[in-house]
């Protein structure tokens, strides 16, 4: 009996492991094999990306097509060309989809869609669709739908593409819809006034189009919402100043757009708010508005109200944020100076107060936010001298811009333990004595890039990243520098009342790319060894008394673009180099200095030549010389021979039977008359 049942079990074992082998292993279906292969055989496809796709193959096992386990239907397609080759994948028509009646996740990047006119009335044949991504596929139009068969879709990502038309108002009453993406798609005019029905939506993007119209109420009103990009978009209006439902928002980025109107209190009530941009648009009033709420921004750790029209003094309220890693005031009109809570923020990585009206010394405040990669306290009205705690406190401090202030004093030498500092700008102020002669010491402008790890000047986001960034005068010029940020390094300390000579330790500073110290009192020579800044792109030293020669090893700086020496006592020779010469001579001007690009000769005496007989004269001295050198060729090989003769009695015996038998020769063959 029990032999038995053991025999019945491994049959019943043997069975039911063979039934999901073959159900495993089954093949693609017929009829959506075909489909495929029709596609295959159709698309123009430069890059291979479907050479896995070989006809009277199982579909199944083709990359990017996934198929039930059990029902072995087409559930899953995902064709992505690689953005960096020069040509996508083409697909002129999607005929061939209706017949994937299973498909739930169509996902098309970077494949050219462009000639594929009926691509909506095609996929609105697809009942089960639950994701569609079409990015970046050329798209250039999209259909009004009477009816839509997109109950059951939950992502729809339309990036990257130019429909140059409104979004049709079927896209705003898709009740499944959990994610939108239109972002960079060139879309215009007015979103719809409502109602919409977008009850299930978290994250809504679509930035960088060309709306141009309100910002739409009904927004603040969905909500399930936790990510909001309307970044760029041609926006207009006043945010809500009320709204009950908007509690989950995370992420809230109306930057670059023209709302205006004062900041509403609504944004201090949302507590599960981490990042919030609104920076570069028309908002007045005072900052404390946002503040005004019981129940502050708890979470909040990205903070941009930059380039707006803010005014008053900052709220001294910041002990209920104590999450916030950036914050950015910079360009407004606020006035008074740095509130002593924001000692509380210690998890404060990048501070930009620039180009506003704040005054009083460096804010005492900012000791305990020692984790700061960056300072910016840039054009404002700030006065004392600099703290030596200011070189001890920020051990990671990569950016320290103090620019267009009214600081004064000496440097500390404090300053010079900033080993990760990249970017110093202490222009236009009232600095005095000598430059600190330990500045050799920064280790970041020595190798030239960042010891700490790239991801430390990015800022992750709700969805995505946000790049530190610094404004830098470099080449006479200011620029913003983000992406390269990590790889810049540069030291500005102009207009200031320096004295004494150029510290020799900044020519150890091998990775700095741009040094201005122009406009100064500095003396002395420029440092011999500056050519072995190998990294150098722009440097000025403008406008001071330097004096000596232009050292040699200038000419070894084949990355140099920019250089300004004008207005010093410097004098003799410039050196010869490609860079040098290829520079204009007011880069020179105002010193003792001659040769090329300069117009004086360093042979006439400092003189500038007479251009207009500077070529006869020339020529005039080239015939001389060549008389001159003929006479003297001439007399050496006539008493070169004659004198030989003269002096060897042997050689003039030799010479004259030489030419004796030379004349009877000539005689026997003359003829005879």
């Amino acid at each position: 009996m029990k032999v038995l049942a053991i025999t019945l079990w491994v049959l019943l074992f043997f069975i039911l492991t063979n039934t999901k082998f073959v159900v495993c292993v089954g093949i693609c279906r017929e009829s959506e094999q075909r489909a495929l292969e029709s596609l295959k055989k159709e698309v123009d496809d430069p890059s291979d990306l479907l050479s896995s796709w070989v006809v009277g193959k199982d579909c199944c096992e083709w990359e990017g097509v996934v198929c039930n386990n059990l029902t072995r239907h087409v559930i899953e397609l995902h064709i992505i060309s690689d953005w960096e080759e020069s040509s996508y994948v083409r697909i002129n028509s999607l005929e061939w989809l209706p017949s994937l009646l299973s498909l739930e996740h169509l996902e098309m990047r970077y494949v050219d869609l462009s000639n594929a006119t009926n691509w909506l009335q095609v996929i609105n044949m697809l009942p089960s669709l639950v994701d569609l991504s079409l990015s970046n596929c050329e798209l250039n139009h999209i259909q009004p739908l009477l009816h839509h068969n997109f109950s059951s879709l939950e992502t729809l990502d339309l990036y990257g593409n130019n429909f140059n038309s409104p979004v049709p108002n079927w896209v705003f009453n898709l009740a499944s819809l959990v994610s939108l993406n239109l972002s960079y798609s060139n879309f215009t005019g007015p979103f719809p006034d409502g109602p919409v029905n977008l009850t299930s939506l978290t994250s809504f993007q679509a930035s960088y189009n060309s709306f141009n119209c309100l910002l739409p109420r009904w927004l603040f009103d969905l909500s399930n919402l936790e990510y909001i990009d309307l970044s760029s978009s041609g926006l207009e209006g006043a945010i809500p100043s009320k709204s009950e439902n908007i509690t989950k928002l995370k992420n809230l980025d109306l930057s670059h757009n023209m709302l205006s109107g004062k900041l509403p209190n609504l944004i201090g009530k949302l507590k599960k708010l981490e990042y919030l941009d609104l920076s570069d648009n028309l908002f007045d009033g005072e900052v404390s508005e946002l503040f005004n709420a019981k129940n502050g921004s708890y979470k909040l750790e990205i903070l941009n109200l930059g380039e707006n029209d803010l005014s008053e003094e900052i709220p001294d309220c910041w002990m209920n944020w104590p999450n916030l890693t950036v914050l950015i005031l910079r360009d407004n009109n606020l006035i008074g100076g740095i509130p002593r809570s924001m000692k509380v923020l210690s998890n404060l990585r990048s501070l930009d107060f620039r180009r506003n009206r704040l005054n009083g010394p460096f804010p005492s405040s900012l000791g305990n936010c020692t984790k700061l990669h960056k300072i910016d306290l840039a054009e404002n009205e700030f006065v004392g001298k600099l703290p030596s705690w200011l070189g001890l406190r920020f051990p990671t401090l990569i950016v320290l811009s103090l620019r267009s202030n009214k600081f004064n004093g000496e440097l500390p030498q404090e300053l010079c333990h900033l080993k990760d500092l990249q970017i110093l700008d202490l222009a236009n102020n009232a600095f005095v004595g000598v430059i600190p002669r330990c500045i050799g010491n920064f280790s970041a402008m020595v190798k030239g890039k960042k010891e700490l790890e790239d991801l430390e000047l990015n800022y992750s986001l709700y969805l995505g990243v946000l790049r530190e960034s610094a404004m830098v005068m470099t080449k006479g010029n200011m620029y913003q520098y983000d992406t390269i940020l990590a790889l810049f390094t540069s030291m500005d300390m102009s207009s200031n009342y320096f004295s004494g000579d150029i510290p020799i330790s900044l020519t150890r500073l091998e990775g700095l790319r741009s040094f201005n110290f122009s406009k100064n009192n500095l003396t002395g020579g420029i440092p011999n060894g500056i050519g072995d800044m190998k990294a150098l792109e722009s440097v000025d030293l403008s406008e001071n008394q330097l004096y000596g020669q232009i050292p040699q090893s200038f000419s070894s700086l084949f990355t140099l673009s920019y250089l300004n020496l004008s207005d010093n006592n410097l004098s003799g020779m410039i050196p010869l180099s490609t860079q040098l010469q290829s520079f204009d001579p007011t880069s020179f001007q105002g010193n003792k200095l001659c040769g090329l690009p300069l117009l004086v000769n360093c042979s006439s005496g400092g003189k500038t030549p007479n251009h207009e007989y500077e070529e006869d004269e020339n020529d005039k001295d080239e015939v001389d010389w060549f008389y001159i050198s003929m006479a003297i060729g001439f007399a050496l090989s006539f008493w070169g021979v004659c004198g030989s003769l003269l002096f060897k009695r042997s050689w003039r015996h030799a010479y004259f039977r030489f030419l004796d038998r030379s004349w009877e020769m000539l005689l026997a063959k003359a003829p005879i008359c």
